[in-house]
């Protein structure tokens, strides 16, 4: 079995021990579990994803035991930065005069798109004319394999607080799914929505207001 099926299967296997009670805050994975089971002998590479996943002290680390549990090797010691160094390289190649930003934040790479270069006023689909910048996202994440990814929108403040957040998982799911269309393995991604609570500059002029307006991609290593 392939490492795309062993993930799917993973993915069948956990999502079936949710079923009894349990929350699902991740929108591409069901990830959230409290139940617990034992599995049979003979699911293989799914048994040890489907224990990740049901393990852990949060989402993120659930997620890389799961993605472990799958088959996806771990990096470790110095590997961690030297791999991930030359990922953000990678990707400031690929993305420079686009308008987004590549930040190292210790081991992990965020990426900075600015909203008025995402998406429409008020709308959740992406412009045709950034199509091409997620496909160069695309192309490196496929090729550095051993990250998770995590999409997140944010609003500024104007306007209901409901709407804000609504908008902003809006937005962070469609371009979680645009990166899976283009090859990046669902099981490796989450999309999340923070509306307005996270600003990065002040919502009292416009400027700061467009700067709030926004979806990161960060890329975490898979560690040990």
């Amino acid at each position: 079995m392939n490492r795309p099926a062993r993930i799917a299967l993973a993915l069948s296997v956990a999502a079936a021990f949710t079923l009894a009670g349990c929350t699902t805050l991740d929108p591409y994975t069901d990830e959230e579990h409290t139940a617990r089971a034992t599995l049979g002998a003979g699911i293989g590479a799914a048994a040890g994803a489907a224990a990740g996943a049901l393990t852990g002290s949060d989402s993120r680390d659930r997620r890389r035991r799961a993605l472990i549990g799958a088959g996806i090797g771990a990096l470790g010691g110095g590997a961690v930065g030297a791999y991930m160094d030359r990922q953000a390289e990678e990707l400031r190649q690929q993305l420079r005069g686009t308008g987004v930003s590549v930040t190292r934040d210790g081991d992990n790479i965020i990426l900075n798109m600015p909203g008025h270069v995402t998406f429409g006023f008020d709308s959740a689909d992406l412009r045709s004319d950034f199509f091409e910048v997620l496909d160069s996202v695309a192309v490196v994440a496929k090729e550095y394999d051993q990250t998770m990814i995590e999409v997140a929108g944010h609003t500024d403040s104007t306007g209901a607080a409901e709407y804000n957040q609504r908008l902003s998982e809006r937005r962070a799911q469609t371009v979680g799914h645009y990166l899976n269309n283009r090859g990046v393995e669902e099981m490796r991604m989450v999309a999340v929505g923070f509306g307005e609570e996270r600003p990065i500059a002040s919502n009292e002029t416009e400027e700061g207001r467009q700067q709030n307006r926004r979806v990161e991609i960060t890329f975490l290593p898979i560690t040990q």
